[in-house]
């Protein structure tokens, strides 16, 4: 009896450690992935004639320097959290989806079509049916990739990012054809939404921002997918699915059926994403809605490590950086574009460290379910 005390005691403890490392894993393998990132920046900028710690201080101070700095950090971040989780949720599944730009622009092209083809929309019914449609766009896109990946055994990398340049397609197409506001002579563009529909700031200390409700709608959404995940039978079963399909199987759990939900609702937020910027930034839909929301999301994501909950933080430090482009340019006739050499950096590091998962203290190596 002792001894198989002491075995039970013995395995409890080291649970406890594998926990440990786990979690300490998920925090130092991103924050040092971050670190080289930006120490690589700066050999970046030094390499252009610059002073490298200036531009470490202009990345802070032009990210979180100051309110007006805040408010940009925060209406960039808001639409990276809900393209995030069209890369997060899908990932639980055990699938690497990188189609939420596609879904972020047809999200965008149904909610601009919506007020033509119901010209009586009006009020927040309206925006919400808008948002609504958005987000069934969406979903429906990114569906299609998890189908193809379960019914004909489609790679879901490939064919979600190849339907997302379909996507982009479609949404060109449209916007500079059938759906083409006559007055949009320079930038084609759909019909302006009606005022009644826009969407309009967060209030703060009695005045209104120029942070949007999607900050609201991403943290709250982020949220409620950690809860779901962590808390429901439903979620638990999708991550079975993500940790072995075969298991998932063997047990009777309707693994098809879970993938699908994973990958609708992911796109889902995609969409709801595309959807908000048309009502709360650009009021129609546009070429300015392609801007890479989605692939940026994809990093966040990752640094995330598919988790929910660590999705706004690290979508905040990535809208810092975006938001922190502009005055980079100003102080040190840097391109403003120079800020997604940063995010390169980020993304190749933060694959790079992957490799090191299981690894970092001491354990024996992360060991991943088959598929």
């Amino acid at each position: 009896m002792s001894t198989l005390a002491a075995a039970t005691s013995a395995s409890a403890q080291s649970d406890a450690d594998g926990h440990w490392r786990e979690s300490a894993e998920a925090v130092a393998l991103p924050v040092l992935a971050l670190t080289g990132a930006l120490l690589a920046f700066g050999v970046f900028v030094w390499l252009s004639g610059r002073d490298p710690v200036e531009a470490w201080v202009l990345l802070f101070k032009g990210a979180f320097g100051d309110s007006f700095s805040w408010q940009n950090t925060l209406q960039r971040a808001a639409p990276l959290m809900l393209t995030a989780l069209a890369v997060a949720l899908p990932a639980q599944a055990g699938l690497t989806v990188i189609g939420g730009e596609g879904a972020l622009v047809l999200g965008a092209l149904a909610c601009a079509a919506l007020p033509m083809l119901a010209p009586s929309l009006a009020g927040w019914p309206g925006s919400g049916l808008m948002l609504l449609t958005g987000a069934l766009a969406g979903a429906g896109w990114v569906a299609l990739a998890g189908w193809l990946r379960q019914a004909r055994g489609v790679n879901e990398t490939i064919s979600s990012l190849l339907l997302g340049y379909l996507a982009i397609a479609l949404f060109k197409h449209f916007v500079e054809g059938p759906l083409r506001d006559p007055a949009s002579l320079n930038k084609p563009s759909t019909p302006p939404v009606a005022e009644s529909l826009r969407i309009g700031g967060l209030p703060w200390d009695g005045a209104v921002t120029d942070v949007h409700w999607g900050l609201a709608w991403g943290v709250l959404l982020c949220l409620a997918a950690g809860v779901w995940l962590t808390f429901t039978a439903s979620g638990f079963a999708l991550r079975v699915v993500g940790g072995n399909v075969r298991a998932a199987r063997l047990v009777g759990l309707p693994t098809l059926g879970l993938i699908l939900a994973g990958c609708a609702l992911g796109g889902a937020a995609a969409g709801l994403a595309g959807a908000i910027e048309v009502l709360a930034v650009h009021t129609s839909a546009n070429a300015s809605l392609i801007a890479g929301l989605g692939y940026t999301g994809i990093l966040v994501s990752f640094v995330a490590r598919h988790n929910p909950w660590a999705i706004p933080p690290v979508a905040i430090l990535f809208g810092g950086f975006g938001a922190a482009g502009s005055l980079l340019q100003r102080r040190m006739d840097l391109p403003d574009a120079s800020v997604l050499v940063l995010q390169g950096f980020a993304f190749v590091l933060i694959l790079a460290a992957e490799a090191g998962r299981g690894r970092l203290f001491g354990g024996s190596g992360g060991s991943g379910g088959g598929r």
